[in-house]
């Protein structure tokens, strides 16, 4: 095949057209960066034996770069097809159009916001949900989903084991450095990393803490301790992801992090959510960690349009 390089004159002049702010016309020839057509939803496997994963992504929220619920379950999507016989299915907009989704699911993430909007608190999902928790489903809150409102901790804390309480819990920007990983599981092929992200931390845990296993802890400036509860620990190491053996059966994981789109780029930050999908899903874990190649173009794919 003959290869055809650009000429110099013309790179010159594709590089002008960027520095003047022409860069969608660039995209448009290299493809769009919000299309997101590509993207199979709710395709559900037709091997029985496959591993189901239920990828559940929000809707649109916040700026660019952030809050890529789409986008960020499109990449794990990815990420989860390198391990054999694992089938994500991918779902948009907060909850399955099709109600047999979930069905055979072997654990179920979500990545949205939360609070007192979050789609599992709308019109029957609750029930949906616990009927998964009843069938040791995995569960999996990612960013903003970890947050609920303080009336339904009963719930939560059964599901997933604590979660994010408005005027308790607080939610800075701060470069978390996990300067230890614990031995777990989740934790294979994982190595120290610091990252700069929406951590939340002083989580609501349940009472019975010893069921709750921490995965990601790091120290965050004194500074950014602004609820009155958070001020109380001084200079305290924070959980910012959690692993659960429910007590009646299945297992749960709450991560704080995913507000910026971009640190899924952290080869560490990624494996370590991919191995802890697995393991909700009860597959077992290899010893150097789930497989999650990425390409750095891939960060850069079914983004939501949000503006400039």
């Amino acid at each position: 095949m003959q290869r055809r390089f650009l000429s110099p004159r013309l790179g010159v002049c594709l590089a002008v057209l960027a520095c003047l702010g022409f860069a969608p016309l660039l995209w448009a020839a290299e493809g769009d960066r919000y299309d997101q057509s590509s993207v199979p939803l709710e395709k559900q496997p037709t091997d029985p034996k496959a591993i189901k994963i239920v990828l559940v992504a929000g809707r649109a929220s916040h700026g660019p770069g952030e809050h890529e619920f789409f986008a960020g379950c499109a990449l794990l999507m990815k990420l989860l097809q390198q391990t054999p016989n694992v089938y994500p299915v991918m779902v948009r907009d907060g909850w399955p159009k099709n109600p047999k989704t979930f069905a055979n699911a072997r654990a179920v993430v979500f990545f949205m916001d939360g609070g007192g909007g979050h789609p599992i608190l709308q019109k029957d999902h609750r029930e949906v949900v616990q009927k998964l928790i009843d069938n040791k489903v995995g569960f999996v809150n990612l960013h903003y989903a970890v947050e609920y409102p303080k009336s339904q901790s009963e719930h939560v804390l059964q599901w997933l084991g604590g979660y994010y309480e408005t005027g308790f819990s607080i939610n800075p920007h701060w470069k978390a450095d996990f300067k230890t990983i614990p031995e777990h599981p989740i934790t294979r092929g994982v190595k120290p990393f610091a990252i700069q992200d929406e951590w939340y931390f002083n989580i609501r845990f349940t009472p019975k803490q010893k069921e709750v296993v921490p995965i990601l802890q790091a120290t965050p400036p004194d500074e950014v301790r602004r609820t009155a509860d958070a001020r109380k620990y001084p200079g305290r190491s924070e959980i910012v992801a959690w692993a659960l053996e429910r007590p009646q059966g299945g297992r749960s994981f709450g991560f704080t992090g995913g507000h910026f789109h971009r640190n899924w780029g952290n080869e560490h930050f990624r494996r370590l959510v991919v191995n802890a999908i697995l393991w909700t899903a009860q597959q077992e874990i290899p010893s150097a960690g789930a497989k999650v190649d990425l390409l750095p173009a891939d960060l850069d794919r079914n983004l939501d349009r949000k503006g400039k």
